[in-house]
This record gives C-alpha cells, structure tokens and sequence, in this order.
C-alpha cells in the first residue's frame, strides 16, 4: 500500500519540475530593463560580451515596441527630474508623457529616485526609439533628426564601451536614408566615420560602415567605385559573423558583375556560411540564395533540387526554379514520381533556347527586383553552350541546319559562329567541315587530369581555410590560466613537502604503528 501511495507524489513532484522548467517571456518594458543592467554591468566590468548579448536580442526586441512600451520603460530607468529622461521622451508621441505623470505619482513616496544610468543605455533606447519610428512612413523625417542627433551625441562622448551599440547606430542611419529615399546623401556621413573608426581600430563600427558604404553603390550600380573601395580597405578580420556575411555578399555581387564566377561563388558561400539562421534573417538568406544560384549556372553547375525545397527558400525561389528547370508538376516538385509528366522541359540543362526566354519574359520584374537580370541575361550563351554540348555528346556527326532547328538560332550562319567559339574555348572536341555543312564531335573527354587535382587543391585550401577561422572564433574563460598556474604551484609545494617529509622521516619500524609482538 505505501508503494501505491507514492506514486501519485512522483507524479506531482515530475509536475512541478516540468513546470519549473518552462522558459518565461519577459515583458517588454522587462526586458529592456533587464538589457541596460547588462550594459551597465559590460561598461563596469570592460566586457563587451554583455553589450553583443543585448545587441543579439534587438531584432526579436523591436518587433514588440510600441509608445506605451518605450515610455514606460524611460519612466522606470531614469529618474524624474534626469535630463536624458526628458530628452528621450521628446522623441515620443505626446501620449506616454501623460502615462509618465501617472506612473510617477504611484512610486513617488515609497521608492527612490533611481541612478543615472550610464551614457550607453541612453543610446541604447535611443537606438530602439529609432527602429520604432522607422515602422510608420509618417515617421521618416522624424526618424532622421534623432539619427543625426544620435550620431552627434555618440560622437562627442567618444566611448570604447559604446562601439558595438554604435555600429547598430550607423545600421539604423542607413536604414532611415534608404527609406527616405536619399540613401546617396548619406555616403559622405559614412565616408568620414569610417575613417575616424578605422583611425580609433573600432572594428565593429569600420566593418559596419564599410558594408553600409558597399550598399549604397550597388544600390545605384557604382560597382567600379564599390570595387576600389574593397581594394583601397582591409576588413577587420574581428568583426561579428553577421557583418562578416553581408561583406562576403557585397563582394560577391561584385565579382559576379566582373564575370569572376569563382571567386563571387566563394564569397557567396562564405556569406550562407556565416548568415544567421533562415528563420532569424530570411530576408538575407534569400538574397543570398538567389545570387547564389545564378552564379552557380554561370559557372555551369546545376543546383540540387533540394535547395528549392527548403522551407523559407521555396516561394522565394520560384522563378529561378523554372531558369533552371523549367515549369514542372507540383507532385514532381515535391518529389512525388507518380504518372505525371513534367509540362516544361528543362531550360538550362537541357539547353532549351525558347524556353529560357519565355521564363525570363515572364519573371523579368521579379528578377530586375533582385538584381540578378543582368546577370541571368548573360545565361542565354551558357544555355547555348549546354545545348551543343549535349548534341556533341550524343551525335557523332551533325548538320549545322540541324544545330539551328533543334537550339532554335535564327540562321545556320549563327549556328556556325556558335559552335567555332565552343570548340575554341574547350566546350565540345571537334571540328566543322564548311564545304558539307557539318560538324564532326571527337570522343569524351576523360574524367581524370589536372582539373581533377584542381578541384580536389581548391576543397583542401577552403578545409584548412575553415579550420583557422574555427580556433580564431574560439572563445576561453577570462583568466583560466591563472587557475592552472595556482593549480600547479600548488601541486609543485605539494612534491617539494612529501619529498621533504621522505628525507627527514625515519624508518619504519620507528615511525609506524604497533603491529604486535608476533608480526
């Protein structure tokens, strides 16, 4: 019976524990609070760790801000009569002025004033009353007057403690110029702070304007000035991942308008590398995708199905699903092979001219949006190529008329121009015989050479390249070596007190206990 008793105490007890186990969601105005404790403790304490644990939290934060919000929370963290407080309220609607009469009559006679928070948490909320501002059109210009005034203040009191909550500053600056639409007149802003933080070796505020400088030329299509930019500036290696990604995806943009395919798809999947996870940046994560993709068939690789797959990828990539293998059956799609047959044939794989034109008649705007139809234009020859390619493949000989009815090319005379360039630039093997009008394909090429070692030199270098920049991201407790040295000093007085016990102890028999007359 008292086994049976029992069990319904395990059960409560196993209850409570699941309950206790349950994360609780912090309230708004908690949570800022909670987030200026933390820099106060990063600004004491020298640890910028604090500030970047705040800093990680503002992209879930700022979609919960509201008047009420930031009000009451400036009415909790200052003090009544603190210029800061009256100042940050300034920024806000009239309505929380009339909320902080309220809250300030109730704790007035029983708590105390509190303490003038540090100058970092004053930019902090400045820096979330920025981000609110920017939900509403309305709101822009507003929006730019606190941004200047934000930057005038970050600047006059010139604080190492205060550089990672400065480059989001610059961040949410670029943001209110892109939605103003005078982005361009922000580029001098950027400039000058740029070189003051490269002055000062601030490497989150110079990795953060240099991205904000490299978006405001493509954003105009200044890719020459763009590219001397990247050429003229080093990154700072001690950047965050997430600027980190966004440089890598700069650059890759710009190798790919210079037709260096290799090196944008290497920059390219360094940014996928280092982005954030899909559900915390979609947006990037797309972008990046799709440039990704493009470059990819540039380059004559195919991307894997899968990808198009992806959960937050799949919408997105809609229209570059058709470019690469045209309109297919939604069961298909989804990897369901039932007798259902594809309503497209392949546009790029398969070299189908017509094809790759009606799709990208059909997405153009999309793709203009994207900035990636210039580059898809240019994917026009590769689907040529492709095409002669696979004829060559199956087709020992074949007339050039051929060649142009089945790649629908305008006359032979274009086809033969086509297919001269091929065989010059090491497509296909073989050759055109003008007086029959035909071409004449050589055998396959093997699959072993020095292309194969190069592949397999450029995986090693990218390996070794991942595994420096792994122990560079390592991070180790602060004074852990200090506890191994005490620990082994410790251990060397130990050694030193035992030998010194061995040479002045005697023997045995003197020393040790009574075993008995008999032992």
């Amino acid at each position: 019976m008292a086994d049976v008793e029992m069990k319904p105490v395990d059960e409560k007890k196993e209850e409570k524990a699941t309950e206790e186990k349950k994360p609780v969601l912090l309230t708004p105005v908690a949570e800022i609070k909670a987030n200026v404790t933390l820099i106060e403790r990063a600004v004491a304490t020298l640890e910028p760790r604090f500030t970047h644990r705040v800093l990680r939290s503002l992209t879930h934060l700022r979609k919960r801000l509201e008047d009420k919000v930031l009000g009451d929370s400036i009415n909790e963290i200052y003090a009544n009569d603190s210029p800061s407080k009256k100042a940050l309220l300034s920024w806000l609607p009239d309505a929380p002025s009339e909320q902080s009469m309220d809250v300030d009559s109730v704790p007035q006679p029983s708590k105390q004033n509190p303490p003038e928070p540090v100058p970092e948490a004053e930019i902090y909320i400045r820096l979330l009353i920025l981000h609110h501002l920017l939900t509403s059109p309305s709101t822009y210009p507003k929006a730019l007057k606190l941004a200047h005034d934000t930057i005038e203040k970050t600047q006059a009191l010139n604080r190492r403690s205060m550089d990672p909550i400065a480059a989001k500053v610059w961040y949410a600056v670029e943001r209110t110029y892109e939605l103003s639409g005078e982005l361009a007149d922000a580029r001098p802003h950027f400039l000058a702070a740029q070189r003051t933080a490269a002055l000062r070796h601030d490497d989150e505020t110079e990795a953060s304007l240099i991205n904000r400088i490299l978006r405001s030329y493509l954003q105009y299509n200044l890719y020459d000035q763009a590219d001397k930019l990247v050429s003229k500036t080093s990154f700072p290696s001690a950047a965050g991942n997430p600027q980190h990604a966004r440089y890598h995806y700069y650059l890759g943009r710009i190798k790919a308008v210079q037709l260096n395919y290799t090196a944008a798809h290497t920059n390219l999947q360094q940014a996928i590398r280092r982005a954030p996870p899909a559900k915390t940046a979609p947006g990037f994560y797309q972008a990046v995708h799709k440039l990704t993709i493009v470059v990819e068939l540039l380059m004559g690789d195919i991307p894997e199905r899968s990808l198009f797959r992806h959960p937050v990828l799949e919408k997105a990539l809609a229209g570059y699903f058709e470019i690469v293998k045209g309109k297919v059956a939604p069961a298909l799609l989804f990897g369901h092979s039932s007798n259902l047959t594809p309503t497209r044939h392949i546009a790029v794989r398969n070299g189908s001219l017509s094809q790759f034109q009606n799709t990208l008649s059909k997405y153009a705007a999309e793709f203009e949006a994207d900035k990636t139809y210039t580059l898809i234009v240019r994917l026009r020859q590769n689907v040529i190529k492709t095409g002669i390619r696979r004829l060559s493949l199956s087709y020992s000989r074949i007339s050039l008329r051929d060649i142009c009815v089945k790649l629908h090319l305008d006359s032979e005379e274009d086809a033969e121009y086509i297919v001269g360039k091929a065989i010059r630039d090491g497509v296909i093997d073989g050759r055109i015989v003008h007086e029959k009008g035909w071409m004449e394909c050589g055998g396959q090429k093997s699959g072993y050479g020095p292309e194969v070692s190069d592949v397999f030199s450029r995986r090693i270098a990218y390996c070794l390249e991942l595994h420096n920049q792994s122990v560079k991201a390592m991070r180790y407790p602060l004074n852990a070596h200090r506890k191994e040295l005490a620990a082994a000093e410790g251990a060397r007085e130990r050694e030193k007190e035992l030998a010194k016990e061995i040479q002045e102890g005697g023997d045995l028999d003197d020393e040790g206990p009574d075993l008995g007359e008999g032992f």
